[in-house]
């Protein structure tokens, strides 16, 4: 029994010397993990800038000729002769198709003599009026006579013009859809007219900028097909009504175009300016961390030198109000000062108090008005 017992405490002698050797290992190797600190993460980051901010409003419009239709005659018939080219340039009352009208002329001649001879009668009867020769009534049937005729010249010739196809407007033609000899029915497109110099902008806005949208207002538009480049224009009309079901008004603005770049149909980037400039704290928009209690920011403090003489910086997370964006850019409203240096990317692996190191190789796109680049 004797035996049995100081075996026993033998073992649990052992056990536990062996646990309380576990014990102390680990704690050396936490003191000197402390001892050596937390190591810092690498972020990069920027300094907060005050820059001149000009109020915007942002919309997306279509392009709209001042004048566009497509033209076709009225009458039928077959096409005689054809005045003009795909793509000219036209002025207003320009002859552009010909219909055959042989048959319609020659009535006209026969009308038109029959109008000659209804003067001379009249003619005569008013000087047998004045011999009184003839009666009252001889005359006035003479005169109804000769109106009669000479308003049915006019019909013809009236028709006869409705055989020729003339431009409405001044602008620019599209492509010929009608052939020589081909016979048109009434209403068939012959050709599209547009007149894109000056150029209409229709676009919406919300109904929250009508306070600050006015006519005569400046304003820009994009369009993508010209790439870096900008077309100005302004507010030509508001319209006096909001669409109870999107809550937007129509806006017209008019553009210059005077060397055709912009066409009807287009897709249209409108930007315009709305207010005096300010002047506000901007950073890239990857500086944010938005939550859904509010949006926050990493502002780096420099916590002078650690005993090896190297500089200790310490994130501290702020929250902060955001304005305005324009492109890669957000107005910080309230929560940085200028000049404070923030997190623009990394901050997803800082807390409160963490310890960081700067490192700028490379950084997020900080462009006011950014363009999109393929690859």
């Amino acid at each position: 029994m004797i035996k049995r017992m100081l075996a026993m405490l033998t073992v649990a002698g052992v056990v536990a010397g062996a646990f309380i050797g576990f014990k102390d290992y680990i704690a050396q190797k936490a003191a000197t993990f402390m001892a050596a600190g937390v190591p810092a993460q690498t972020v990069s980051a920027t300094a907060a800038r005050v820059e001149t901010w000009q109020p915007r409003i942002d919309a997306v419009g279509s392009l709209r000729a001042v004048n566009g239709t497509d033209l076709s005659l009225e009458l039928a018939g077959v096409v005689q002769e054809i005045g003009f080219h795909s793509g000219d340039r036209v002025q207003t009352g320009q002859a552009l198709l010909r219909l055959w009208a042989d048959d319609d002329v020659a009535k006209l001649r026969s009308l038109e003599a029959n109008a000659q001879l209804a003067q001379l009668n009249y003619d005569r009867s008013v000087r047998q009026y004045k011999a009184q020769t003839i009666s009252q009534a001889t005359l006035d049937s003479d005169a109804a006579t000769l109106k009669s005729n000479v308003a049915q010249a006019d019909q013809q010739r009236a028709l006869i013009e409705k055989k020729h196809l003339r431009a409405p407007f001044s602008g620019r033609l599209g492509i010929r859809q009608v052939d020589l000899g081909q016979y048109l029915a009434p209403g068939t497109t012959v050709v599209t007219l547009q007149s894109v110099d000056p150029i209409f902008v229709d676009f919406p806005l919300p109904q929250q900028a009508i306070a600050r949208t006015t006519v005569g207002q400046p304003m820009k538009v994009r369009i993508d097909a010209w790439p870096g480049r900008s077309f100005s224009g302004r507010i030509a009309a508001i319209s006096p009504k909001v669409d109870s079901s999107s809550r937007t008004f129509q806006v017209r603005a008019t553009v210059a175009n005077p060397d055709g770049a912009l066409l009807p149909g287009m897709f249209a980037a409108v930007e315009i300016d709305a207010g005096a400039p300010q002047h506000m704290v901007t950073l890239p928009q990857t500086a944010i961390t938005y939550n859904s209690y509010g949006s926050t920011v990493f502002v780096v403090d420099d916590k002078g030198r650690d005993p090896g003489g190297r500089s200790r910086l310490v994130a501290r997370q702020v929250f902060v109000t955001t304005g305005p964006t324009r492109g890669d850019q957000v107005a910080i409203v309230k929560g940085v000062q200028e000049g404070e240096t923030v997190v623009t990317a990394g901050q997803i692996k800082l807390y409160e108090g963490s310890a960081v190191t700067i490192d700028n190789a490379v950084t997020p796109t900080d462009d006011p008005a950014p363009t999109p680049q393929e690859r």
